[in-house]
């Protein structure tokens, strides 16, 4: 184990200082202790964060078990480190002592000599000479291999390419067959009652394990420009700001003795039978012990009440925070964001979350960051997200809450008598965006060793009878031919097809990818491989249950309520759902040919890529544009 301290965005040269800040302010804790408060609300986080029972990016089970393996490798008890109650018995009997966190500090971290400080500065030249490094030593390599060598190389490679175009025999591994998918789904359903003020509330009575999770869910309201485009920043920021009387230190406080912090978040919505109509919500979110189901209902009513928009400093930082981590994440979501660039011109949906989310709003982003350099542009961008949380907090509302099914009662009132007095009649316009139906064709460049490709063909929405179908054939495609021809042969880290019912559009990718042209001509291969190709039942088979597979995937007990609230706030009804089932599970290779000819053949594809500044010149694309992230 280790621990860790450390500070982003610092000069390289200011090493020495942060080493002393940081072994400063543990002497300090040492000398003068800390405040009580603090170390019980670090007690309720440890708490919260060992009951909630997850789920919802691995199966639950799974985390227990991976949880109690270091432990069991070592001859240990991994039951032990499941039962958590003796533990918080324990320590919140050790820290009643003042003592208790000074003395851990001075024995495990000012006494151990064991300690590395490291620094890493950005090199924005290092992916270039990389390259060159990388080219000569091929270079070197080929000029002193001998004939004999060189025919050794060709003759593997030859090997290799047999191996893998060969199909391997699926009847040696055990089977699932689509005779094995349940022929139902089901979901959480709500008891709904109407509080004193018109609002809706929604209770799921779910095994939270002593959790109770509570959401304040607006109706996006028709937003202006200057307005919509800063609501990602708004929604990143909100719950990052002081409240009331108390600056933005002393509302995280706050939020740490009380719950496991405030989310807020919008969800904006293609409808399931036209792309380019909308609907959008904005959601208050956090989660609790059910002890402090109370509490975290004030909190969240005082949150949104009397959040403060006057902290000029700390907006600055928190928009420096986001920046940087979202240009980090570049190389990591790469592929996401090319998909996202490629159908940006195919719905409204997708052109916002490009243009504010993507890698258009990641430009954006650089240059307010650049602008609060200016403590007036501070302040006019503080006064735009006032006036977009008063105008977002006026419309429509209603409540969400999951907890154990007994605890209604107990989870429910608290709820109603925080917001007794703060009825909401909003007379607003519902959210829309302007349609868009447009093809782009866009290379992102950035200091990078390697690609990410992205076409995208128009097709339907989620309710067309086609959408299954074309799920289906993104699965067929990826396994039968993208992922041999784009990672297999082409070197890529994975590639692959889908359908996107919000957008429209199917769309395919590439990630991590060492070649550009080749790999956008291996997606249209794949479709040529498709309709010339002879297929066996299995592969069918498998992008069938590939479909159901991600339809079914388990989820926590919140994470289902919260997925069947959802569903039923933006009309995606289990009718709805059991008529995809069907047709998935229906599907016909005739079917996944009928589409392919009528979605593809004669279509020109929007394409977007992230690439380095050189391999953008040898795109020969019509009409490509160039941008530099």
């Amino acid at each position: 184990m280790s621990f860790m301290a450390g500070l982003e965005g610092c000069e390289p040269e200011a090493s020495d200082a942060v080493e002393a800040l940081i072994i400063g302010t543990l002497e300090r804790i040492v000398e003068e202790g800390i405040d009580q408060e603090h170390v019980l609300a670090a007690l309720h986080q440890l708490e919260l964060s060992h009951r909630e029972i997850a789920g919802d990016s691995y199966p639950y089970g799974l985390q227990l078990i991976l949880a109690g393996l270091s432990s069991a490798m070592h001859r240990g008890d991994p039951i032990e480190l499941m039962d958590i109650d003796p533990v918080l018995e324990t320590l919140r009997e050790e820290v009643m002592s003042p003592d208790f966190i000074p003395n851990l500090i001075q024995t495990l971290l000012l006494d151990n000599k064991h300690r590395l400080t490291l620094t890493l500065t950005p090199d924005f030249e290092l992916a270039e000479r990389k390259e060159t490094a990388e080219r000569e030593k091929l270079a070197a390599i080929k000029d002193a291999l001998s004939p004999k060598q060189i025919d050794a190389i060709v003759a593997r490679s030859i090997a290799l390419e047999a191996r893998q175009s060969a199909e391997d025999d699926p009847s040696v591994l055990p089977r699932v067959g689509k005779e094995d998918v349940p022929a139902t789904i089901s979901e959480p359903q709500p008891t709904v009652r109407v509080l004193a003020t018109g609002d809706p509330l929604s209770y799921y009575g779910q095994g939270t394990n002593g959790l109770a999770y509570q959401q304040v869910v607006y109706a996006l309201p028709s937003l202006p420009q200057e307005l919509l485009e800063i609501l990602p920043l708004y929604t990143s920021c909100v719950t990052e700001l002081g409240v009331g009387a108390r600056d933005y230190a002393q509302t995280q406080a706050w939020q740490a003795q009380i719950c496991g912090g405030i989310n807020c978040f919008s969800s904006i919505k293609s409808h399931q039978d036209d792309e380019q109509q909308v609907q959008g919500t904005l959601t208050f979110s956090s989660k609790c012990l059910r002890a402090n189901s109370q509490a975290l209902s004030e909190l969240l009513a005082e949150t949104i009440e009397g959040v403060r928009f006057d902290e000029e400093q700390r907006i600055a930082e928190l928009i420096e925070q986001i920046t940087t981590r979202k240009l980090s994440s570049i190389t990591g979501s790469g592929h996401s964001l090319a998909m996202s660039a490629a159908s940006s011109g195919w719905s409204p949906t997708a052109q916002m979350n490009h243009q504010y989310a993507g890698l258009a709003g990641l430009i954006r982003l650089k240059k307010i960051r650049e602008s609060l350099k200016n403590t007036q542009e501070r302040a006019a961008l503080l006064r735009r997200f006032k006036t977009l949380h008063e105008l977002v907090t006026s419309a429509d509302r209603q409540f969400l809450l999951i907890g154990e099914p007994e605890c209604e009662e107990l989870l429910s009132a608290p709820v109603a008598q925080a917001w007794a007095t703060k009825s909401n009649e909003s007379a607003l316009h519902e959210f829309t965006l302007e349609p868009i139906r447009q093809s782009v064709a866009q290379a992102w460049t950035t200091s990078t060793q390697v690609n990410f490709c992205a076409q995208a063909y128009p097709t339907v929405p989620a309710n067309h009878k086609d959408h299954p179908t074309l799920q289906v054939l993104a699965g067929f495609l990826r396994n039968g031919y993208l992922h041999s021809a784009i990672r297999e042969k082409g070197g890529a880290y994975g590639g692959g097809a889908s359908q996107d019912g919000s957008s429209a559009s199917f769309r395919f990718y590439s990630y991590r990818d060492p070649r550009l042209e080749e790999t956008l001509t291996d997606f249209a291969k794949s479709i040529d491989w498709l309709l010339n190709t002879e297929h066996a039942d299995n592969q069918l088979e498998e992008a069938v249950l590939g479909v159901i597979a991600a339809m079914d995937k388990p989820s926590s007990p919140a994470g289902e309520a919260k997925a069947a609230f959802y569903n039923r706030v933006f009309g995606r009804s289990i009718d709805q759902r059991m008529t995809f089932r069907e047709r998935v599970l229906a599907t016909t290779f005739d079917e996944l040919r009928a589409v392919a000819e009528r979605y593809f053949l004669g279509v020109t594809p929007s394409v977007a890529v992230i690439t380095s500044a050189n391999a953008a010149q040898t795109l020969k694309i019509e009409g490509l544009e160039v941008i530099k992230i």
